[in-house]
């Protein structure tokens, strides 16, 4: 049985050295005072804050809940271990085995311990120079993302969306909620390069551009405090088609972060307050994303994004002619499916980038 011991000790030993790079002790905290807030007798009184409470508790719930699995299974396989029956020494063997796999699986979690891998995502595509093929480009980003969101079954909200007069698209902003979404996207945050035969101009190869920016959203003013001074807020009259649909109110929002010049013009919403609270949200996980890049601990320390150097900064490249390959330049993951990548089907691209920025 000491084979059997050994192996036990070693998956103890990795085990707990994951559970701590997750937080484990302290995410298990904040779930049972959050199930205590949601078993007080005024829980729903605030509806607003009730659902926020709720949707955080489930979160939490379902990160923990294959780790508490695994942690329990591993004890009561201790337990079976110290009756030091060697009858049953093949049956714990194919046991061990099966813990050993469920713990393989689970480690992939560990590329997802970031401080905000676990939040929503707040996601913009912006067409770059090239005119028509540019925002065709972008068009079949926003087409990519959005397949991507559909199988893994999360939820896909447009806050925003620039449409252009030749088809495809000048900019969209969307929100993607699921299990991770940041954690799983933040390996889109840059240029993507596509290198085509023109759909817009018969047998010319063009190359388009198209700059991606993923943010986790912060949607708590508390989570991310910015100073009213700070900000420059205007209000105007929302754009409309004509007619019924033309806003004759100034409900539309413009919120300038004067130190960073970061701006964000919201007008979807009915209401001028609806639009100020979803702008606010947007420059509150636009300067979380810019703190990150920069290693600032405040958010006073935070210099304007270099929209330039930015735009310059590829991260991957499309080829669809002379021949097919998709290749992320960071992570030099390549390959020809750029059919099934172009469907959404982005996971060895996520997977081989959280490896890179782990082996980094």
């Amino acid at each position: 049985m000491e084979d059997l011991r050994s192996g036990l000790d070693t998956l103890q030993i990795e085990l707990n050295a994951a559970l701590k790079r997750i937080g484990f002790d302290g995410l298990d905290a904040e779930e049972k005072e959050l199930q205590s807030a949601m078993a007080a007798p005024d829980f729903w009184q605030d509806t607003g804050r009730a659902q926020k409470i709720s949707q955080q508790q489930a979160k939490l719930e379902r990160r923990l809940a294959k780790w508490r699995e695994l942690k329990m299974d591993v004890q009561d396989f201790d337990e079976m271990l110290r009756l030091d029956d060697i009858s049953l020494h093949d049956d714990l063997a194919d046991q061990l085995d099966v813990l050993v796999e469920k713990f393989v699986d689970l480690k992939d979690e560990l590329k997802l311990s970031g401080e905000y891998d676990d939040s929503a995502v707040i996601l913009s595509i912006h067409a770059g120079a090239g005119g028509a093929d540019a925002q065709d480009w972008a068009q079949m980003l926003l087409r990519m993302y959005v397949r991507f969101a559909e199988k893994k079954h999360w939820k896909v909200t447009t806050i925003d969306e620039s449409a252009s007069e030749e088809g495809g698209i000048k900019s969209v902003t969307l929100e993607i909620d699921g299990d991770f979404a940041y954690g799983k996207l933040k390996s889109e945050h840059g240029v993507h390069r596509l290198v085509r035969l023109s759909p817009f101009n018969a047998e010319s190869r063009e190359t388009s551009f198209a700059k991606v920016e993923v943010m986790p959203k912060i949607d708590s003013p508390e989570a991310l405090e910015i100073d009213e001074k700070d900000l420059k807020i205007d209000v105007y009259r929302a754009g409309g088609h004509g007619g019924q649909s033309v806003n004759t109110t100034d409900s539309a929002v413009r919120i300038t972060h004067l130190p960073t010049n970061i701006v964000v013009a919201i007008q979807n919403e009915r209401s001028q307050l609806q639009n100020k609270e979803v702008a606010m949200t947007i420059l509150r996980s636009r300067l979380a994303q810019l703190q990150m890049e920069q290693h600032a601990e405040k958010i006073s320390e935070l210099k304007g994004p270099n929209e330039q150097a930015a735009w310059g900064n590829q991260i991957r490249s499309y080829v669809l002619h002379p021949y097919k390959q998709v290749k992320d330049l960071r992570s030099k993951y390549e390959t020809s499916d750029i059919d099934g990548v172009l469907d959404g089907n982005l996971d060895s691209l996520v997977d081989a980038y959280l490896d890179h920025m782990l082996g980094q």
